[in-house]
């Protein structure tokens, strides 16, 4: 009997990447996958890279500890750092910083199930797109479908944590006047907004690195085509 070399999910997952990069002429010995298996495998690689970077962020200290997702003072407060430091509110300031990671890992857990959902509505052409789309077509089809209803989700759940700081709430006040004269980032009006806006960055930025890391060392599932997969895309 012939093995399959598509059987096991990560080389299912890969074969499906390779049915669906093949031309229409194009023969191969993986023709006999449908393009709703190969669909389902990439559904399947989706759903775990997703699962991943929100496991890494949705954690104590998953935003706070991670440099490349570490929320930093808004820019006009950073900017009046020094002087606010001088006037006593360094330790108001550096609550603040730990208050808006915070924020963002108690919101972060709410975006595995829409990211899923997208996931489920993915459609061939998405799938053929994510594939020919480069190194961050993954994370561009994330941050198309699901940006804005998680803006939604994660808005509450952010300005729940961030109000307990007392210069977060001096903060909004303050950008309020300021935002009246239309010289400040819609983004950067509100503490939660801001924090929000950082959070989905974050989020999107780690989907990335999975996304790369897969991309980059398919060898690393342990499967041979994975690496002719990926060795072909390069």
């Amino acid at each position: 009997m012939r093995l399959n070399p598509c059987t096991g999910r990560p080389a299912a997952i890969l074969c499906a990447l390779l049915l669906l990069s093949s031309g229409a002429g194009a023969a191969s010995p993986l023709d006999a996958l449908s393009n709703q298996d190969a669909s389902n495998g990439l559904k399947a690689a989706l759903e775990a890279g997703s699962a991943a970077a929100v496991a890494k962020l949705g954690i104590e200290n998953g935003f706070l500890n991670n440099d490349k997702v570490k929320i930093k003072l808004p820019g006009i407060l950073e900017q009046a750092q020094p002087l606010l430091k001088m006037t006593g509110r360094g330790q108001q300031l550096d609550d603040l910083v730990v208050a808006m990671n915070r924020a963002a890992e108690s919101a972060v857990p709410m975006a595995k199930p829409l990211l899923l959902n997208a996931v489920k509505s993915m459609s061939v052409s998405d799938a053929k797109n994510i594939l020919s789309g480069g190194d961050t077509s993954v994370t561009d089809f994330f941050r198309q479908k699901t940006s804005a209803p998680l803006a939604v989700k994660f808005l509450p759940i952010v300005k729940s944590v961030t109000d307990r700081s007392g210069l977060a709430g001096k903060y909004n006040s303050t950008m309020s006047q300021i935002g009246k004269t239309g010289l400040l980032p819609q983004q950067q009006s509100t503490v939660e907004s801001y924090v929000t806006d950082r959070a989905l960055d974050g989020l999107y930025l780690m989907i990335g690195e999975e996304e790369k890391a897969i991309r980059s060392n398919p060898l690393a599932y342990g499967s041979k085509i994975i690496g002719k997969v990926f060795g072909s895309l390069k």
